[in-house]
């Protein structure tokens, strides 16, 4: 399912414990730092006078000027370079730098290869080649056929900032639509490759944005998602509405598309769909709240498209996994919080959904129509099990996967035996793997070759238990010889009912090569347990988040995981606003905090492009109720003069388009007027990155040097070549 906020996640020395009594003791290279800090001078910030009335509250905004973007104003430009300065010339001076840059090199350097797409006897799938900024296209004929790249974006811009984004395969192989990404933008231009000839088509289609790209079965044309154009002066940070489907016949121009399905009704909800295997149908879901949607059926071999409302009504989740014929597959959250599997037969206008997989006590997480069976995928534990039913719905044996951790894909066909699945984990590499469903058994497809010994990383999972005694699970990731207090870090998203499950990172690993400790924390707001667990940490309940964060770093510090003064934090857009709440409410907690694109105005979020998408998340801030909750917990509104803020980089990218910068402007400038104490508060501020999707390798591998080498510091992680 696409969210508007985090798309298909997106997506990371050993000192002696000291006891804990509530203060944390400074180390030795943390003291000398925090003196050098005292001559660390900040770009200077000028402040307006603009104050907003909330129902009766006057709440000061003096930053709102850096809201507006860099390229269309010269003071935001001058501002954004005086900063990047003085944080570059910061992190030059600290140690480990060319050291985690070279390591991220190699542990990037490796072929990744994704799971193919069967057309025929063509495979199509992406291989992501050494350090090569963008992941090529490639196809190949059989198992034993040389392979041809189709697409290589590493040719379309000097900076590497431009990409290949979704694409699909026609039905018979003759096609790819794609569409390309230009400095991590959310925005989108759909081309249309000829296979066979390489030659791209004149066909073009803009403005799509958080779209699926899919083929009409016999190869006329392709379905899409785009939004409402926009007015005329309108900024690249304006609000977004009217997200629709259109079908774009090949041959013709954009302006004589068709459309599929609008609700003009519904302006802020996604409008999420999927074509099914016979073609006949397409399966559309208005998306505005992560846990209830309707759901449509449109029968594309009638003439007027009229979509069919199967659900009506906002009141559960639905999902259509498959059909053979007129009876649908159908997994839902309709009374059965953790899922369960429904049929229904639209050829019956009396029909009513049958139970057919009963909900259990793991949550269903996916679901796939495959070889003529149903391949169910549930998470337990935030990891993944595969169990098989026949289509009658009786239990048909487990997948064995090839360890714990992630598991999904299932690429391929319900009529085709062959399908591919991928599986990883935070000491796996992802691999691809080729599934019989006939005979329940798997081969190697693709492995890459990794520039480290993963046998060396251990994973364990431990419990904690948060403010208000509930329990949860955490990832911890460390080398075999690393068994004392190390340096930690700590990583949590809490929303969108994202789950953390274990995947390869190779980012993360260059931390814990170096003998730091990884920690990720199954907090609420996620969907590790099912819609409960993230309406626990959403909108009124989104405290529930900050507690759940906070306990888990005191648990790392009493359970002697991490020393007092070696604990880092980091989380990225909803995972920013997580770590820049914590810090205001526990500062004394951490030594270091990462602030990843974040959202960190929570009285404006909804004002920018996709913001209004988020009001089911976060709350309305014109609700004065929502308002009184936005405003406690609030980033930018709730830094506290007078304590002891840890070490802060704040990153950030001047395009994004989703979460804004401005968030992360308006914070830093907030942070540095601040007199919350002498360690370092910076902002790295980097170009045509976007929010993550289409980030060129070369650019994250520098931004992670950046971050690491600053937790490394300030944690007291002594850095050296890989063990």
């Amino acid at each position: 399912m696409i969210n508007a906020f985090h798309l298909s996640r997106a997506c990371l020395g050993v000192l002696i414990a000291l006891p804990v009594c509530g203060l944390a003791l400074p180390s030795l290279a943390q003291t000398e730092a925090a003196n050098q800090m005292t001559t660390l001078t900040y770009p200077e910030t000028p402040r307006d006078g603009i104050v907003d009335n909330f129902f009766g509250t006057e709440v000061a905004d003096p930053y709102r000027w850096l809201e507006t973007e860099a390229a269309s104003d010269a003071s935001v430009a001058d501002w954004v370079a005086a900063q990047n300065k003085v944080t570059e010339d910061y992190l030059a001076t600290l140690p480990g730098r060319e050291v985690f840059r070279e390591r991220l090199t190699a542990l990037y350097d490796s072929n990744l290869v994704s799971a193919p797409y069967k057309r025929g006897d063509q495979y199509f799938y992406l291989r992501s080649s050494g350090t090569d900024n963008q992941a090529r296209l490639m196809v190949r004929t059989g198992d034993g056929g040389a392979e041809r790249v189709l697409i290589d974006p590493n040719l379309w811009s000097q900076d590497g900032a431009t990409g290949l984004a979704e694409w699909a395969v026609s039905a018979n192989g003759s096609h790819v639509a794609y569409a390309v990404i230009d400095g991590g933008t959310d925005w989108r231009t759909i081309h249309v490759l000829d296979v066979t000839t390489g030659e791209v088509l004149d066909d073009k289609v803009d403005r799509a944005r958080f779209t699926s790209i899919e083929w009409a079965t016999d190869g006329s044309g392709f379905f899409y998602n785009r939004f409402a154009d926009p007015a005329a002066d309108a900024s690249a940070q304006a609000g977004v509405a009217g997200h629709s489907v259109w079908f774009h016949a090949l041959g013709t121009t954009q302006s004589e598309d068709r459309l599929l399905y609008a609700a003009p009704d519904q302006p802020n909800q996604l409008q999420i769909f999927d074509i099914s295997d016979d073609g006949r149908y397409a399966a559309i879901s208005s998306h505005g709240d992560y846990a209830a949607n309707n759901l449509l059926l449109v029968d594309l071999t009638q003439d007027d498209w009229k979509a069919r409302a199967i659900v009506p009504d906002f009141d559960a989740q639905w999902s259509v996994v498959g059909n053979v014929g007129t009876l649908f597959y159908i997994m839902t959250s309709k009374d059965a919080a953790h899922k369960k599997i429904v049929t229904l037969d639209i050829a019956d206008p009396d029909a009513v959904f049958v139970d057919l997989v009963a909900e259990g006590d793991d949550l269903l997480n996916n679901a796939w129509l495959r070889g003529d069976r149903l391949i169910l995928s549930y998470l337990v534990n935030a990891n993944t099990q595969i169990r098989r039913f026949t289509l009658a719905g009786a239990p048909d044996g487990d997948v064995q996967l090839p360890g714990i951790g992630s598991a999904g894909g299932f690429y391929g066909t319900q009529d085709d035996d062959e399908a591919f699945f991928l599986f990883t984990s935070f000491n796996a590499a992802t691999s691809v793997y080729r599934y019989s469903v006939a005979s329940n058994t798997y081969t190697v497809w693709a492995e890459p070759a990794v520039a480290t010994d993963l046998d060396r990383i251990v994973v364990e999972q431990q419990v904690f238990t948060s403010k208000d005694g509930t329990k949860m699970p955490m990832f911890i990731i460390r080398r075999d010889d690393v068994t004392g207090p190390a340096p930690t870090m700590l990583y949590g998203y809490g929303g969108f009912g994202i789950s953390m499950q274990p995947i390869y990172n190779p980012s993360q690993i260059a931390w814990v090569e170096q003998g730091g400790v990884l920690a990720v924390a199954n907090i609420r707001g996620g969907g590790e347990y099912g819609f409960a667990w993230h309406d626990a940490g959403r909108r009124m309940n989104k405290q529930n988040v900050f507690d759940d964060f906070i306990a888990a770093g005191e648990y790392l510090i009493a359970t002697g995981v991490t020393p007092p003064d070696g604990l880092a934090i980091q989380g990225e857009s909803n995972g920013g606003l997580l770590i820049g709440a914590v810090l205001n409410q526990r500062p004394d907690l951490f030594a270091v905090a990462l602030v990843g694109v974040g959202v960190l105005d929570m009285l404006r979020f909804n004002q920018f492009t996709s913001g209004q998408m988020w009001v089911q998340e976060y709350g309305d801030p014109a609700v004065e109720q929502d308002f009184r909750n936005l405003l406690a917990y609030s980033p930018y509104h709730n830094i506290a003069p007078g304590k002891d803020y840890p070490a802060i980089l704040v990153t950030t990218a001047d395009t994004d388009d989703r979460v804004v910068p401005g968030h992360s402007f308006k914070y830093i400038a907030a942070l540095q007027a601040a007199d919350i104490g002498p360690m370092p508060h910076l902002v790295r501020i980097e170009t045509r990155a976007g929010h993550g999707a289409g980030k060129p390798i070369d650019k994250i591998i520098a931004e992670t040097a950046d971050m690491w080498t600053f937790a490394a510091y300030w944690t007291g992680l002594s850095v050296g070549a890989a063990e």
